[in-house]
């Protein structure tokens, strides 16, 4: 079985503290947030009044008007990382390699927007006033399928559709394809626009978002005060392609991918496994896929919602599979200042920690400020860390049990 290396050469980012990698990046170094009051949709009528909405979102600097109001914003968000992405790594996509250039998306909801915008048209004006491209606008995977067309990527095209893991599966999919052979170049990440009136109506009857109504505070990983997480959206993009045709093309290499667990609970829709059971099988079969120790990792981009349950048992699976050394790690999570972008969350991490190393620091996690004695990890509290990093990992995990790892290193 081939067993290529694979790195990553190119970063692309829509969210709420930037419009792309770099602006990203420096915002989550200087631990600044994106979450404020909502805008897009009446907050008078929810009990939640915040979210980490996307802020000054231009498509059209990269995709024709024409075919933007054939796409939701989900996938619009997607095509502009995408396209980013590909330029960052200087890849040309031509008849050459075409068709060794793939692309593996993940979404967890797909177009809400548009979904809500013609149900208001089907009960108002009736059936033959429906859009013929509601279907193609709301399916998930839509956003690989436009960037397929948009880029001309003719290798495999794939969407892994698992709630709030979407983002992170997608690119443990994808690694593995480019890992085999599949593919030699693959656009990868999560994208997500879930700030419509029923999806903040759906997870505010799940008392899961935040109800505290400073923005500035709101989003509070592990800290004792957590009361939920913070709505976000946008999307985290990666270029993954061979060592191979990264040295030939003299890319940059910002880290090397080395590993993927993905495991699934067997227990609830919605609450994570007692004491992150199926978490810590993921971290440990991302670590043996990537053939390291717990030694090894330096950091760990934690799902880390602000949630009760989350960030509990996401604390306890690290210290499962870590032992002494989960109090030498550091670990943060970066949706202190994003928000939870549910299936783009993963895409966005996998950016953040490519970053990270590249740089040779660690973010912050934000608003920490009340510790909570059952999570009791060095969360890298409030200021971001220069530290040089060989691996970092990013976990995800979502609804329905699906729990993924994904090991970086990096590159040398």
């Amino acid at each position: 079985m081939t067993n290529r290396r694979v790195v990553i050469t190119g970063l692309g980012a829509v969210t709420p503290v930037g419009n792309d990698a770099l602006t990203l990046w420096d915002n989550i170094k200087a631990g600044n947030s994106g979450i404020d009051f909502i805008t897009k949709v009446d907050r008078e009528q929810f009990p939640v009044h915040v979210a980490a909405e996307v802020k000054d979102f231009d498509p059209s600097t990269y995709i024709d008007k024409k075919d933007i109001r054939k796409m939701d914003l989900f996938t619009q968000y997607a095509v502009v990382a995408a396209k980013m992405a590909a330029e960052d790594a200087r890849l040309t996509i031509d008849d050459s390699n075409a068709e060794r250039v793939g692309v593996w998306i993940g979404c967890g909801i797909g177009g809400m927007q548009v979904y809500e915008e013609q149900l208001r048209k089907f009960i108002e004006k009736g059936a033959k006033r429906v859009s013929p491209f509601f279907v193609p606008m709301l399916i998930p995977d839509m956003a690989a399928g436009q960037v397929s067309i948009q880029l001309g990527a003719k290798g495999i095209n794939s969407c892994t559709v698992t709630a709030c893991a979407s983002g992170a599966n997608s690119i443990g999919d994808a690694y593995k394809a480019v890992q085999r052979g599949d593919v030699d170049y693959i656009i990868t990440g999560g994208t997500e626009s879930p700030i419509t009136n029923m999806a903040f109506a759906g997870f505010s009857s799940m008392r899961a978002l935040s109800q505290n109504e400073d923005p500035a505070t709101a989003s509070r990983p592990f800290d004792k005060n957590r009361d939920g997480f913070v709505m976000g959206e946008g999307a985290g993009i990666l270029i993954l392609e061979t060592l191979e045709t990264a040295l030939e093309r003299d890319a940059h290499i910002y880290a090397e991918v080395v590993g993927y667990g993905s495991t699934g609970d067997a227990y609830h829709i919605s609450a994570p496994a007692e004491g992150g059971e199926g978490a810590a099988r993921a971290m440990k079969q991302a670590l043996t896929d990537a053939q390291l120790s717990v030694e090894d990792v330096d950091y760990i981009n934690a799902h880390g919602t602000s949630t009760d349950m989350n960030d509990r048992f996401e604390t306890e699976a690290i210290k499962t599979v870590f032992g002494d050394h989960a109090k030498k790690l550091a670990v943060s999570s970066t949706k202190s200042m994003t928000g939870h972008l549910l299936g783009a969350a993963g895409g966005v991490e996998a950016v953040i920690a490519a970053k990270a190393i590249d740089d040779s620091l660690i973010p912050p996690t934000t608003n920490y400020e009340t510790p909570d004695p059952e999570c009791d990890l060095d969360y890298v509290p409030n200021v971001a860390r220069e530290q040089e990093i060989d691996v970092v990992m990013s976990n995800s995990f979502g609804f329905g049990g699906h729990n993924v790892s994904l090991v970086f290193k990096k590159f040398k």
